[in-house]
């Protein structure tokens, strides 16, 4: 009978190293930061370098095999073919799935018009990059080919340009990077997201960037923004110049561009049309928010809105109410939806293997020594085929001398291998000339023939002598590239799809909005509604409509132009304008105060005021006795602010709070059941919000100020009894003919 296996010893320790755990194995202990450098960091800088930040040549791995792969298919010349064709194809080098490698053809494209100079052209539905919901066609429905502009990334690709590597399994080689002749890097917007970094790079006008590119080379002090004047993007529209922010984009490669949406205003219709939107949006997110703004009633010049895009391009179409404003309208959209949106710019970029974030300027520099390099290897391999072609002219030369003896050696040597070391030998020439004259058809063993030949020695020596005085000189190599990003420019260069708006006008709410001036009513109730009805109306309507429970407790008469001021008991106000509430009827419950204002759920309101001039001042009651008198011009704002904090005091529960438009008396009243009467002209108005105020009325113990109202004259039959020439005071208690108001609050 064999014997039983013995089970390794359980260490007792769960904490030591090589824990052995029955039915589980050994388990190794290791500290999280080690497992992290192990593990984490590998995966991170993969991210980083394969994938998701692009290198000098303006492509991430992804795009350059993508676009390498349809160079090899031939797809520089002829027509398209089938996208999935060349996914299929691609798959050789990128192993990730044909989804991916779908969607990168499909943001190179023309049709999604990602791309400010796409490489592939294509055919049918390639979906657009400025609709989300406008969906690509599966690859097999789909055709696509190299554009023209992809021959400039491919020149002189097979003369030593560039490295060349293994795929991923050994079976084919592939670029490292591709010999652009133009600066790609900067020429299409390029983003990406990396593990703990991120790249977002702005596209810019071929014209302007080679022309930069050239002064650069000529000038490393050239002042970028004399030719390169701002991003240029594939959807147009206007970009908003700032030359502080594009001078730190140029000198530091972090910074933001304002893109604003260009449209064209039809009389006709009384519409505006969109054609042209911003690139970091979409037309479903602009209409969303505009609709958004419509049904918060802070948009009202609208009758209409449509999604008219088709085959001919985008447009987004605004019907105007009558009398609207085109102009103050846009304005007031581009301030509130994304029709103007910023484009943030973080120029991360690899240079040999390693993330830098670098300028306009630093970025064009690296590329210059990039493409000098490729120029220098390429000239080297002209060079070195030339100077190889010459040394085997110079054998054939030799064969001139005497090719009846040539042939004499050849015919008299018994064996194939001894004919190169007889000509050697007969002739005093190396192996390879040797080789390239045994191998020369009889045909071309003629006086002509071989004449022709050695004609091409002189030509090759000046030739040879050029390309070593070329390498000789780095002025020489700039010239090259001088000259090939002039005819890059003169050839695929545009005119400015973005147009640059150099004084902008910025959205002023009161100059944008003419808010019509009409008398009002409004009916505040209890549960917080509140609804505005036309004082012109109000006497054909019928009794306020009220929810069951509720009932009208403020009543207002004001103009349309009023502002609101909304107390909580939160010590918050928010403003809002009584243009803000639409037009109601009697017979209609209002609107929600704290839903309108967007108040926090659990927020109440306990005072409203209507304010046209901000003149007077808020009076504020508090339990403890004490009274602030607060500026109103404390609440005015520069900015369109909607919620102001610390309101009033907050340190003891308010009784009471009133708004005056100038200096009057209050009666105080106390739960000890005594009355204050209260001019407020002695007391010192304040213009912090949140001051505790001064002790007015002394309170007993247990006792509290519940209440303040505006004293009318006869109230009280000896009025004199409730006012005081030294405050704090306790107040007098009424008398059986005192009719004193009593006003909850």
């Amino acid at each position: 009978m064999a014997k039983r296996k013995k089970e390794p010893e359980v260490n007792a320790n769960p904490l030591a190293d090589n824990v052995h755990i029955q039915g589980a194995g050994f388990v190794k202990s290791e500290e999280i930061t080690d497992a992290l450098t192990s593990n984490f960091m590998p995966y991170a800088m993969s991210v980083i370098l394969s994938r998701a930040i692009p290198e000098i040549d303006g492509f991430k791995p992804s795009h350059r095999k993508l676009l390498y792969t349809m160079y090899n298919m031939g797809l520089l010349q002829g027509g398209t073919i089938k996208s999935a064709n060349i996914v299929g194809r691609t798959m050789q080098l990128n192993p990730h799935g044909d989804a991916s490698i779908y969607e990168t053809m499909i943001r190179l494209s023309r049709g999604n018009e990602s791309l400010l100079y796409p490489f592939v052209e294509s055919k049918g539905n390639f979906g657009k990059a400025y609709s989300k919901n406008t969906m690509y066609a599966a690859s097999r429905y789909t055709e696509a080919k190299l554009a023209p502009i992809a021959k400039e990334l491919f020149e002189d690709i097979g003369k030593d340009t560039v490295d060349f590597v293994d795929n991923y399994d050994n079976t084919m080689k592939e670029p490292v990077l591709l010999p652009v002749t133009f600066p790609t890097i900067l020429a299409n917007v390029t983003t990406g997201i990396a593990a703990g970094m991120a790249s977002s790079i702005a596209s810019f006008n071929l014209g302007e960037l080679c022309d930069t590119t050239v002064a650069l080379i000529k000038n490393p002090e050239h002042e970028i923004s004399d030719t390169l004047l701002a991003p240029d993007f594939v959807g147009g529209g206007y970009v908003i110049y700032d030359r502080e922010e594009l001078e730190k984009i140029y000198s530091t490669g972090r910074g933001s561009v304002k893109v604003r949406a260009k449209y064209t205003f039809d009389k006709t219709g009384n519409c505006i049309e969109i054609t042209e939107i911003p690139p970091t949006t979409t037309s479903e997110a602009i209409i969303d928010k505009i609709v958004e703004l419509v049904k918060a009633n802070k948009i009202r010049e609208l009758s209409d809105i449509r999604d008219e895009t088709d085959l001919k391009g985008l447009r987004i179409t605004l019907d105007l109410k009558r009398g609207t404003d085109s102009d103050k309208l846009m304005t007031k959209l581009f301030k509130m939806t994304p029709l103007e949106d910023t484009f943030s710019c973080n120029f991360n970029i690899l240079i040999k293997g390693t993330p830098m974030v670098l300028g306009v300027g630093d970025i064009l520099k690296a590329w210059i020594d990039f493409r000098l390099e490729c120029v220098r290897r390429r000239t080297q391999y002209t060079l070195d085929r030339k100077a190889e072609r010459l040394h085997l002219l110079q054998g054939l030369e030799k064969i001139l001398l005497d090719i009846d003896k040539a042939i004499k050696i050849i015919r008299e040597t018994d064996s194939e291998a001894d004919v190169v070391p007889n000509l050697m030998i007969g002739f005093g020439i190396d192996k390879s000339q040797a080789e390239y004259v045994a191998e020369i058809k009889l045909r071309h063993l003629n006086r002509e023939y071989i004449l022709k030949r050695t004609k091409d020695i002189e030509e090759l020596i000046n030739e040879i002598a050029e390309l070593e005085a070329i390498l000789a000189s780095k002025n020489r190599l700039k010239k090259i590239i001088i000259k090939e990003l002039e005819a890059v420019s003169n050839k695929y260069s545009g005119e400015r799809r973005s147009q640059i708006l150099y004084e902008v006008k910025q959205y002023n709410e009161e100059e944008t909005v003419e808010i019509p001036d009409y008398p009002v009513t409004l009916f505040i109730t209890k549960e917080g509604y509140l609804n505005k009805i036309r004082t012109a109306n109000l006497r054909m309507s019928g009794e306020q409509k009220v929810k069951e429970g509720d009932e009208v407790v403020n009543q207002f008469e004001c103009s349309n132009k009023d502002e609101l001021l909304v107390f909580t008991d939160k010590a918050q106000v928010y403003k809002a304008k009584v243009d803000d509430f639409p037009d109601g009827k009697a017979s209609q419950l209002g609107h929600f105060v704290a839903s309108t204002l967007e108040m926090e759920p659990d927020e109440k309101t306990v005072f409203i005021c209507i304010v046209r001039e901000y003149k007077g001042y808020m009076i504020f009651a508090f339990e403890n006795g004490k009274v602030a008198k607060v500026d109103i011009s404390a609440y005015k704002t520069k900015t369109n602010r909607k919620k102001l904090l610390k309101a009033y005091s907050d340190k003891v529960p308010l009784a009471a709070v009133e708004y005056i438009e100038e200096d009057c008396e209050f009666v105080l009243c106390s739960t000890s059941g005594r009355m204050l009467i209260l001019n407020t002209g002695i007391l010192n108005p304040k213009t912090t919000k949140d001051t505790i105020g001064v002790s007015v009325m002394t309170q007993k113990k247990n006792h509290k100020l519940e209440s303040m109202h505006i004293y009318s004259e006869g109230e009280f039959e000896k009025a004199w009894r409730f006012r005081t020439k030294n405050l704090p005071a306790a107040g007098a208690l009424p008398g059986p003919s005192d009719n004193a108001a009593q006003i909850t609050f």
